[in-house]
């Protein structure tokens, strides 16, 4: 583990020192004592294993001595443990987690990381063990843990030698919870590392183009698909796989020409997927769906049969012989094949749809009723409001047809044989298909009209009637393959997943899956597996399951805190009492999936449907860390920040000697930042609803006085509402009209997004069916003068549409019922479309000239630009920060939940003629907010999110709700929480300011620090906005002055400190300067703020297209640094003149300074 370059040895040396004060005490001749006794040798073998050889170790082929010691290692721990009485040291603790995860016995290595995170209060400093832990979660498909475990190690350590695995699980987990963006990013970072993997480059690629696939651009994921085909040496795995998604890309996308065109292509590369891999189950049934829908029965056939052969049972396979049965008109056999998809799959919607369909052409609607109602009790149907009218109308029919479904003698004779009639079916099920696939065109049709089948219909609380006999059993080997919508169509998507997610050094990548229909939305692309559309599946040697991501859900973290020394082993019971441990369920390959965790490729997890229907209140304790822990980069209270610039260098002068081995360098590690909990007493239901606090202006006098500003700035006000500032400073809002803009700049260009127009206190799914948090838009662009013909043309269809309602109103008596009838349909859908025009840029001072000198008439707090504006002091344009926004508006037009880029203040004014409705929660709540989108699988950072009111008033979390009128301007006070509806047709202005205060700093900066966290970038570079502000202002508040000057500490000591160990390590640095108005610079790969030492490219250097890399960035893709030179912005002794110059100042400069700008 020298790569690591960290020594592991602590726990290993306290164990022998352990031992022998043990062995001290006990006879030479205790044999049994000395086997548990570790030789010097071993002790220092083990010194170096830890969970970041997990994978890397092969116990099951050549390492049966490291395995051998490993076992050997646990027994003699466990021993010690036990006779220390409660008085052990915590890193034995850890060093035994990390042993039991080397040899894969997850449920030990979790009892064992717990009792370390118990005993150990700065567990978090210690990377191995949340690495191992992070390992543990991801076994058990507690994705959301595992996510957290795995963002605190790159938090601490971004150089983390096993950064690259950690990116691949944290892209894998992401994709599986929708959140599409991250999982990109973390797939290209895993790309991009030249360190070593379980997965290949190749692998990381089908990847990335089955991301682009699973958020439906076809284009971008047949271009990515094609690319990868073009790799030297492509194993046949992937290559197989890749063209498995062609085909079936080809099959269900208009992607070339017409039907029989695309066909032809989907064929081909179906057929030339098998010749790389002719044991592929899902690449036959993808061709026998493509030999269907043009009407080969018979090739349809036999595919289905050698897929069935390939990969055994298979819901979707099923449900496709049974379509292809009905269309024969075959219904006997139909209802066998349809009876095996849901044996498979009880929540197969298709199947139960089609099956439904076919005892309605039979006649039996009673049956028919029975299995819509199981279709729509699954998560996967997407037209339950469909089926809820068709089982209404099959009521009803049944209803006024009671005495004609009494049936006659014959009839009730082959109802009461069905029970007989469906197990006979069920018993020889697969043998009679098997029978049917060659005998089916030689078969004559049946009459359906003179068909009755048998009724014996399962429900969806429970499998009744349904009986697995030894030849109709699912097979273990069940497939992944989710059912689609309809298999009489081509609509279904092929979210392919491959394996080969080994642990160790070989790779190989097996089946594709198909996916969800590309008309679902994508929260349905994981709701059956959570492995689909993200992870990859086993071979058919592997085992695989059900497992699904919201039955993780069940496994609740709990801190553990018990102080008993048992922690060899995880009862089942602390797993669920519906499911069998870890241990078992691996030996009895019984609903698992295979795990990337796991020797043998793939993904495990806990049994899925044992935890979904489990009652049990017994459970995993996942360790939880629930504090809010301070800003990485904003000192306690207790820090001292007085040494001077001499001394900071002092102290580290020698530091960077030791190489380039860490690039977390600071004056002592902070634990990673947490979201607040909810504040404690929680408020009382009738304060969740408080009055707005608000401002009325009379006139210029009022805008300007001083404690208006203060009463802005003052925490306790999330939110301030000024009343009347326009009339009061008489500004002229007609600069900001429609008319007015389209006379300065008509095609000037303007972002639109496309949304549904809801009640602005609801956001209902696409369907009206059910409140969602998720607010989703399409984007593209237009200019100022097209969106102004939509916005008058809008307008004039709101006239029109209440002229016809005055009409009605003259027409109608019963206008009341009338409109309660139409608002009900309004809020269930189906919702109109509308166009919001945002995000338009009025920077430029030519073309905006006379819009934004007027602006100049607001007080200073309030301006774009001004001296005790923290945005002003950045030195560059941050767009819609410290420039101007504008929004043209139509009735219903949101802007989502989300608080401001780095927590800063913003001033919207509304132009109007229309109103806005305005939601705000304070900023002690955002925890709580985040919290409810990571359960609706959104990230409150970069998702689009529209809260659900009962929700927040559950959780009592208050919300402040008000309109805003033309002319009042809006202030969201740092950190605030809000959404934001037009009532009415309007334009309105923005941008964000910086007050000179403490909290302002302090929200920034640990919002900074949360976006690293969540690997995101930050719009405001704090580092060089902190150093900005040294140079240009002087601070008299001493809490402001101490978080600032810390910020300058931290940031003077990484950067000598770096450019030592680049000198030690012979690396020039070469001086590059700045230049005036230069902007921040970031990494091109993560994203991070890079100041000062710039790692660049050779290439780009010479080229002078300077591409920035972090430090980690740069050494992931060239360990040594050889392809890279290193410019220097600012030369050491010019920051250290900043730092000692910087010194809090006095009251009375911080007043001349307000009353100056």
């Amino acid at each position: 583990m020298n790569s690591c370059g960290v020594s592991l040895t602590t726990a290993v040396l306290a164990f022998g020192d352990e031992a022998k004060k043990m062995a001290a005490g006990k006879a030479s001749g205790d044999s049994q004592e000395e086997s548990f006794t570790l030789t010097l040798e071993e002790r220092q073998a083990l010194g170096g294993m830890d969970s970041r050889l997990f994978g890397f170790v092969r116990l099951h082929e050549d390492g049966a001595r490291s395995k051998t010691l490993l076992g050997k290692a646990i027994r003699c721990y466990e021993s010690l443990i036990l006779k220390a009485e409660g008085k052990v040291d915590s890193n034995l603790f850890c060093q035994l987690g990390h042993f039991n995860l080397l040899l894969e016995d997850y449920s030990k290595a979790l009892s064992a990381y717990q009792r370390y995170y118990s005993l150990q209060d700065d567990y978090w400093k210690n990377a191995a063990f949340l690495y191992g832990l992070g390992l543990v979660y991801f076994y058990y498909n507690a994705f959301h843990w595992a996510i957290k475990a795995f963002q605190d190690v790159l938090y601490i350590d971004p150089s983390f030698c096993r950064a690259k695995e950690i990116h691949l699980r944290l892209g894998l987990m992401f994709k599986v919870n929708t959140d599409y963006r991250s999982s990109l990013k973390h797939f290209q970072l895993a790309l991009i590392d030249c360190n070593p993997c379980t997965l290949s480059s190749a692998e990381i690629q089908f990847h990335i183009a089955h991301l682009h696939e699973t958020q439906r651009k076809y284009h971008s994921a047949k271009e990515a698909y094609e690319q990868l085909l073009q790799t030297e040496n492509l194993p046949a795995q992937v290559k197989a796989t890749v063209l498995q998604q062609l085909g079936w890309m080809h099959h269900n996308m208009d992607l070339v020409g017409d039907k029989a065109t695309k066909e032809s292509y989907a064929i081909q590369y179906l057929q030339k997927s098998l010749e790389a891999d002719p044991n592929s189950g899902q690449s036959w049934y993808f061709l026998g769906r493509c030999y269907s829908s043009i009407g080969k029965v018979q090739d349809a056939f036999i595919s289905y049969r050698q897929s069935i052969d390939k990969s055994e049972a298979s819901a979707d396979t099923w449900c496709s012989i049974g379509v292809l049965y009905q269309q024969q008109n075959q219904p006997m056999d139909a209802l066998q094949a349809y009876i095996c998809a849901v044996q498979l799959d009880h929540g197969h919607a298709a199947a139960w749809m089609d099956l439904g369909t076919l005892y309605e052409s039979c006649n039996q609607p009673q049956d028919a009723i029975k299995c819509y109602l199981n279709a729509t009790r699954s998560k996967h149907c997407s037209n339950t409001s469909t089926l809820a009218a068709r089982i209404k109308f099959l009521q009803g029919l049944h209803k006024s047809q009671s005495s004609c479904l009494s049936g006659t003698t014959e009839e009730q004779l082959l109802f009461s044989t069905g029970c007989a009639q469906y197990h006979q079916a069920t018993s020889t099920g697969f043998k009679k298909q098997n029978e049917h696939l060659t005998l089916c065109s030689n078969s004559g049709p049946q009459k359906v009209a003179d068909s009755h089948l048998p009724s014996h219909i399962a429900t969806s609380n429970g499998q009744q009637g349904i009986i697995f006999t030894k030849e109709s059993k699912p097979s273990k080997h069940r497939s992944l393959v989710p059912e689609t919508s309809r298999h009489t169509g081509d609509t279904s998507n092929g979210s392919a997943d491959v394996n080969g997610l080994s642990n160790h050094v070989h790779h190989t990548i097996a089946d594709v899956v198909s996916g969800p229909n590309h008309g679902v939305s994508p929260n349905l692309l994981i709701s059956d597996n959570p492995q689909l559309s993200a992870l990859l599946i086993g071979k058919a040697s592997d085992s695989m399951g059900t497992g699904t991501c919201d039955k993780v859900n069940n496994i609740r973290p709990t801190v553990h805190t018990k102080t008993d020394n048992s922690v060899v082993s995880l009862p089942s019971s602390a797993i669920s009492t519906a499911t069998s441990s870890p241990k078992s369920t691996e030996q009895t390959s019984t609903n698992s999936v295979t795990s990337l965790n796991s020797s043998h490729s793939g993904l495990h997890t806990v049994n899925g449907e044992g935890l979904e229907n489990s009652q049990s209140s017994t459970k995993i304790d996942l360790p939880l860390v629930s504090h809010r822990s301070a800003c990485q980069i904003i000192p306690s209270m207790s820090v001292s920040i007085c040494p001077s610039s001499a001394e900071v260098l002092k102290a580290c002068r020698n530091l960077g000697k030791n190489g380039l081995f860490n690039s977390c360098i600071s004056l002592d590690k902070c634990p990673p930042p947490r979201p607040p909990t909810s504040p404690y007493p929680p408020l009382p239901k009738d304060k969740l609803n408080p009055p707005t606090p608000s401002i009325y202006l009379e006139n210029k006098r009022d805008a300007f006085f001083p404690p208006l500003h203060q009463f802005c700035t003052n925490p306790k006000n999330p939110v301030t509402v000024i009343r009347g500032l326009a009339g009061a400073l008489k500004l002229d809002l007609g600069l900001f009209s429609t008319k007015t803009l389209v006379e300065a700049n008509n095609e000037h260009m303007v972002e639109v997004r496309t949304q549904l127009l809801q009640p602005s206190d609801e956001n209902w799914d696409p369907t009206g069916t059910k409140k969602i948090w998720r607010c989703e838009s399409n984007r593209s662009h237009t200019t100022i003068a097209k969106y102004a013909q939509y916005q008058a043309s809008s307008f004039q269809e709101s006239l029109r549409e209440e002229n016809e309602k005055r009409t009605q109103h003259k027409d109608h008596s019963d206008n009341e019922s009338t409109t309660s009838e139409n608002s009900g349909r309004r809020k269930k859908g189906p919702f109109k479309t509308i166009k919001f025009g945002t995000n338009i840029d009025l920077s430029d001072n030519k073309k905006w000239k006379l819009q934004l000198h007027e602006l100049t008439k607001l007080p200073a707090f309030v301006r774009v630009v001004s001296a005790g504006n923290l945005l002003s002091h950045v030195g560059h344009t941050i767009l819609g920060m410290n420039t101007v926004q504008l929004y043209m508006k139509v009735p219903g037009s949101r802007t989502p939940g989300h608080q401001e880029n780095n927590n800063f203040c913003s001033v919207n004014i509304n132009i109007g003629p229309g109103d806005c409705e305005w939601f705000v929660v304070p900023e002690d709540y955002w925890g709580v907010l985040n919290d409810f989108c990571e359960k609706n699988n959104l990230n409150f950072l970069m998702s689009s999110w529209w809260p659900n009111l009962e929700d927040l008033y559950e959780a009592n979390v208050p919300v402040y709700r008000f309109i805003q009128r033309p002319g009042d301007l809006v202030w969201i006070n740092a950190g605030t929480v809000h959404w934001v509806q037009a009532v009415g047709w309007c334009n309105n202005i923005a941008w964000n300011v910086g007050p000179l205060t403490a909290c302002q700093y302090k929200l920034a900066v640990e919002r900074y620090e949360w976006n690293k966290f969540q690997s995101v970038k930050s719009l405001v570079p704090m580092v060089h906005l902190s150093w900005n502000m040294a140079r240009n202002i002087k601070v008299s508040d001493p809490k402001l002055f101490e978080m600032i000057k810390y910020c300058l500490l931290k940031i003077l000591k990484q950067c000598q400190t770096l450019r030592e160990a680049l000198i030690a390590a012979g690396k020039d640095v070469i001086w590059h300067g700045r230049t005036n108005d230069e902007p921040a610079h970031y990494c091109s790969i993560c994203e991070v703020e890079v100041f000062n030492l710039l790692f660049v490219t050779i290439e780009s250097n010479t080229q002078k297209t300077y591409i920035v890399h972090c430090q980690d960035c740069a050494r992931k893709t060239s360990r040594s640094l050889e392809n890279f030179v290193v410019l220097e912005q600012y030369k050491m002794e010019d920051l250290i003149q900043v730092y000692d110059q910087f010194k809090l100042g006095s009251d009375r400069y911080a007043l001349s300074l307000s009353s100056s700008s």
